[in-house]
């Protein structure tokens, strides 16, 4: 193979991003094609590239980089099944963002730099897949960091996305501060930076401290890829605009840390106890946040929630030792989510709101988007996991491996020996990923029936009674739609390219065993018992959750209220009390469990407590230290230079007689002092 094509795929979406830099203001007609035509070409490399290699194949290159005196940096290219598959999943979810924004930022005027930031991104996250070494890798992954800070405050006239993006620059931070280390320590115990090197260490026993090692890597795969407890960001990141929420959350930043995990999976093996620590960490967050999604009002919050969740599902195959499992689902979740947040973008600009029960308000918003209606529920199929949909294979590959590591047979698949994953991790995953798929279903079929099949007579004119929480999370983007202009193609045929993998992915993948052979080669087939009981605890939410809506309509169809005109839209609005819907199954299914989980168990307000006011008072702190004392000793000084020296120009008169005179009365004086 000719090493310039895979060089080429991460180098052209960051040629695109210079260019529309430099163009973008002096030529604006040019930065649409330099924003598509780059990432689109990179896309079609990576699918040669993938042809080229083959299955079952790898390829390794490197080239000295620069000396440390101790292990080398190296720029280095590492092919195989994992990074042919994720390379096209990343090319063809950015090429489908990039066209989508193209109409839905189309009257922007901040485009391009906006086109240039989404170009750069994706060239980060597919420097981070193909790299093979893993300083070059931190390099990809702090671009990552630094442009989503950037996309999330797009609209940073508005302070929900200037705190937004702080925030997510912050919390990511956090977490990659001991990941950093982590590298060191793996660099230093393996003699080399490069990650076939660090794999051969960890098969040779010569990582030194493995759990260690491993723990402080996790830290920074907690804060990218929004896992419990540095999960508080990714909800808030909402408030930049929507197709960035889709390049996100379906193919770049979250996926870059479980895609790390699945890389150094043998480095985790060596640490039993890393091991259920990722299964604690991933079973916390799946039950956690598919609660919160239950809860939130907001479409995109929902969705955002979906995401936390099912990374955690990737994260909890991890933890039992399948690294197969975990990618296939991370390429099938990307499929979908991007899909459900593309659309969910398309309903938002028609309902010109994000919340789900000002939607419920508008009769006929279904048919004024049907493109967005029909994928909408493709994906939600797909994200419930029912067959034969993707999001089933995928997640029942999930189950399977969680049941083969709680019976002492986890299907590691060569990467590890099957005993170095404790019983308790695959226990751990399992429970919590059957009681997820319960959950799930339940808040995929409210998002559902509330925002699209709300009957008339159960829509409330008046406004919601005083338990209604004015302070509900709510994420709304700036407003730029027309409510009155159909959706452009350029929103609407993305859709459908990303709907074939959500529907024909998991069956071509499995049926003909192509995507095994393409990884490790073990089997990604469910197992009966686990089909059964997911397929059954999924049913079991959508059933659970169509009684409690069916309940909570039927509750108030008797006041008859007058429905909105048909084709109104309802005012953007937040979670104020206009906005509160008292159909919700979600209140009916959590009961006092409701408003803790509209707000994220407070979490935020326990972070706010204990780490955001003790490191603001202790920066008013240093600023008084500063300001008033050492400040003070400053001026001070200063101050006592300045009186000396104004009495020693009172000296300076420029008469002779005083300076002679000046002069005899010292003479006296030490004449005096000698005879005395």
């Amino acid at each position: 193979m000719n090493l310039a094509l895979p060089a080429l795929v991460p180098a052209l979406p960051a040629l695109g991003a210079a260019a529309t830099l430099a163009t973008g203001r002096r030529a604006p007609g040019f930065a649409r094609p330099l924003a598509i035509l780059p990432v689109a070409a990179s896309a079609v490399l990576a699918l040669v590239v993938a042809l080229q290699l083959g299955t079952g194949q790898s390829l390794d290159a490197a080239t000295r980089l620069a000396p440390t005196g101790g292990p080398g940096i190296a720029i280095s290219i590492h092919l195989d099944g994992y990074t042919s598959l994720i390379s096209v999943l990343v090319g063809l979810v950015a090429t489908c963002v990039q066209v989508y924004s193209t109409a839905y930022l189309k009257d922007d005027p901040r485009y391009p730099s906006y086109a240039a930031l989404v170009s750069l991104f994706t060239a980060a996250m597919l420097l981070v897949v193909y790299s093979g070494d893993l300083i070059v890798l931190l390099v990809g992954w702090e671009v990552m960091g630094i442009c989503s800070y950037f996309l999330i405050g797009h609209h940073w006239e508005t302070a929900d996305a200037r705190s937004a993006s702080l925030k997510a620059f912050l919390v990511t931070k956090l977490g990659d501060v001991p990941f950093v280390f982590g590298i060191f320590l793996l660099g230093a115990d393996a003699g080399s930076f490069r990650i076939t090197d660090v794999l051969a260490a960890a098969g040779d026993g010569r990582i030194g401290h493995p759990t260690l090692t491993a723990l402080l890597l996790l830290a920074g795969v907690a804060g990218k890829s929004a896992q419990f407890p540095l999960h508080t960001w990714l909800p808030d990141a909402m408030a930049g605009p929507t197709p960035v929420s889709a390049l996100i959350h379906a193919a770049t930043m979250v996926a870059a840390g479980i895609y790390l995990v699945a890389r150094l999976l043998p480095v985790f093996l060596l640490s039993g106890a890393a091991l259920v620590v990722l299964a604690v960490m991933a079973a916390v967050t799946m039950i956690g946040s598919a609660l919160c999604a239950l809860a939130q009002d907001d479409l995109k919050r929902v969705l955002a929630y979906s995401t936390v969740g099912q990374l955690g599902y990737m994260a909890g195959a991890l933890a039992a030792g399948d690294r197969e499992a975990s990618v296939f689902h991370l390429v099938s979740h990307g499929a979908f989510k991007a899909l459900l947040f593309l659309a969910a973008g398309v309903v938002i600009h028609a309902a010109h709101t994000n919340s789900i029960s000002a939607m419920s308000r508008m009769p006929g918003l279904r048919r004024r988007v049907p493109d967005a209606y029909w994928t909408t529920g493709i994906a939600l199929v797909a994200l419930v996991g029912l067959p034969p949909f993707s999001g089933f294979f995928s997640k029942e590959a999930v189950l399977t491996a969680a049941e083969h590591a709680a019976t002492g047979e986890a299907v590691t698949n060569g990467v590890g020996p099957a005993s170095a994953v404790p019983a308790a991790a695959g226990w751990i995953v399992l429970v919590a990923a059957g009681l997820t798929a319960l959950i799930t279903a339940a808040y995929a079929t409210r998002l559902w029936l509330v925002a699209f099949h709300t009957p008339a007579s159960a829509v409330p004119a008046a406004p919601a009674p005083a338990g209604a929480e004015p302070d509900a999370p709510y994420s709304p983007e700036i407003d730029e739609a027309d409510p009155g202009t159909a959706e452009p193609s350029a929103m609407r045929w993305p859709l459908w390219v990303l709907a074939v993998p959500t529907m024909g992915f998991g069956i071509a993948g499995v049926r003909s065993d192509w995507l095994p052979t393409l990884l490790d080669g073990g089997s990604l087939r469910p197992s009966p018992a686990t089909a059964v009981i997911g397929t059954g605890m999924a049913v079991i939410g959508i059933l659970i959750a169509y009684a409690a809506w069916r309940s909570a309509t039927a509750r108030i169809t008797a006041a008859r209220p007058r429905p909105a005109a048909e084709g109104m839209v309802p005012e953007q609005a937040g979670a104020p009390a206009a906005e509160h819907f008292p159909a919700d199954p979600g209140r009916t299914l959590l009961g006092p469990l409701f408003t803790p989980a509209r707000h994220g168990f407070g979490v935020d307000r326990l972070y706010s407590a204990l780490v955001v006011r003790p490191v603001g008072g202790a920066a008013k702190l240093v600023r008084f230290l500063d300001r008033e004392v050492v400040e003070t000793y400053v001026r001070g000084g200063g101050i006592g230079a300045n009186l000396l020296g104004r009495a020693v120009r009172l000296a300076q008169t420029g008469n002779a007689q005083t300076y002679l005179s000046a002069l005899l009365a010292g003479v006296v004086l030490l004449a005096v002092w000698v005879a005395v």
